[in-house]
């Protein structure tokens, strides 16, 4: 059985302090770092030491619970007006993934539920709900997987698959989105072949999609961005799978920048194109994609990558963190309650209650 080599899961609490893997060091460092107050997980989130939508709302879930985890007060009013803060605070961190939000929300809905309980009982209820954010993260993603396994057939010859950004378990509590559907498959011997888009200008796909899957021995070949029309050209791709940040209710997908681009060249190609994502990813608020809030990063991430300058320092720039792809460009969206194909507004609130 291949199983997912990560050393430890993406984040997990360990009594007052959150542990978690420093994404941005990957794949040339391993290292874990302890996430001691509410600002320093704001600053994670932000400059993505952790990143992925589920796992920001695991994080921001954990994080709230810093400010006030070793608080001595006995008063459970004063606890829960300084967790309010703190989890409005981390709120601000990043705009697009929802999930952030969503945790915090049942977080926030935890507390003003248990003003009745003493100071120490409320902080155990609270760590409760965050422990069960994290476990059900994990449960919908393995989910997830196993609906995809009848997109991939039994064969011996080598199933394609592209994606885009990394949705796996660096992006998750552990077992990841998009790459859920890689593990299943792998699990449950389908001969699959992962190729990972570099995903410009952060490289998470060659950065950490290459590592994860190279550690759980699962073929992966790296090419850049601008290779993705020229390897579904060639026919070496049979389906595309990415994650999501946030869903709006018609099914238009928020993702990494770069996958709307991929979507399209699918749709010339006929390679079906997939999203996977847990129903905490969905936002029923939102009646479409172009309501979705969209990102902007430094210039930096573009001019100044890793450390090199490849541009004029004063150059002009744009760095917008997502794109939007539309639900005409989705042949079925993969949730831990089914797959939505070819998702419209009425199958999206069907399947997502």
């Amino acid at each position: 059985m291949v199983k997912n080599k990560i050393m430890i899961p993406t984040l997990k609490w360990n009594n007052g302090v959150v542990d978690m893997i420093d994404q941005t060091l990957l794949p040339e460092i391993y290292k874990v770092i302890s996430v001691k107050t509410v600002k320093q997980m704001w600053d994670d989130i932000k400059r993505l030491a952790v990143r992925g939508a589920p796992a920001i709302g695991c994080s921001a879930a954990y994080g709230s619970l810093l400010g006030i985890w070793k608080d001595r007060s006995k008063s459970t009013i004063s606890l829960y007006e300084k967790f309010v803060k703190d989890a409005d605070y981390l709120a601000t961190s990043r705009p697009t993934a929802v999930n952030l939000f969503w945790a915090l929300e049942r977080m926030k809905k935890t507390a003003a539920e248990s003003l009745e309980l003493d100071a120490d009982a409320f902080k155990k209820i609270l760590l409760k709900e965050a422990d069960t954010i994290f476990v059900e993260d994990d449960r919908m993603c393995r989910a997830m997987g196993q609906h995809a396994l009848k997109l991939i057939p039994k064969r011996k010859s080598e199933f394609g698959i592209l994606t885009h950004c990394n949705a796996g378990g660096l992006a998750t509590s552990g077992y990841g989105t998009a790459l859920s559907v890689m593990y299943a498959a792998a699990e449950a011997g389908r001969n699959i072949h992962v190729y990972s888009d570099e995903t410009r200008p952060l490289l998470q796909g060659s950065r950490l999609t290459a590592w994860e899957l190279e550690q759980a021995k699962i073929p992966v070949t790296l090419i850049c961005d601008n290779m993705a029309s020229q390897v579904m050209k060639e026919g070496r791709i049979n389906m595309i799978v990415v994650g999501a940040d946030r869903i709006a209710a018609n099914g238009d997908a928020a993702n990494k920048i770069g996958t709307c681009g991929v979507a399209i060249l699918a749709k010339y190609y006929g390679v079906p194109f997939y999203v996977a994502a847990p129903s905490s990813t969905f936002d029923l608020t939102l009646k479409d994609g172009s309501l979705i809030p969209i990102e902007e990063r430094g210039g930096e991430e573009i001019k100044c990558g890793f450390g090199k300058w490849t541009a004029p320092r004063k150059v002009d720039f744009y760095n917008p963190a997502f794109d939007v792809t539309p639900a005409k460009l989705i042949t079925g969206i993969i949730t831990e309650k089914g797959i939505i194909e070819n998702p419209t507004m009425a199958k999206v609130k069907k399947m997502i209650k």
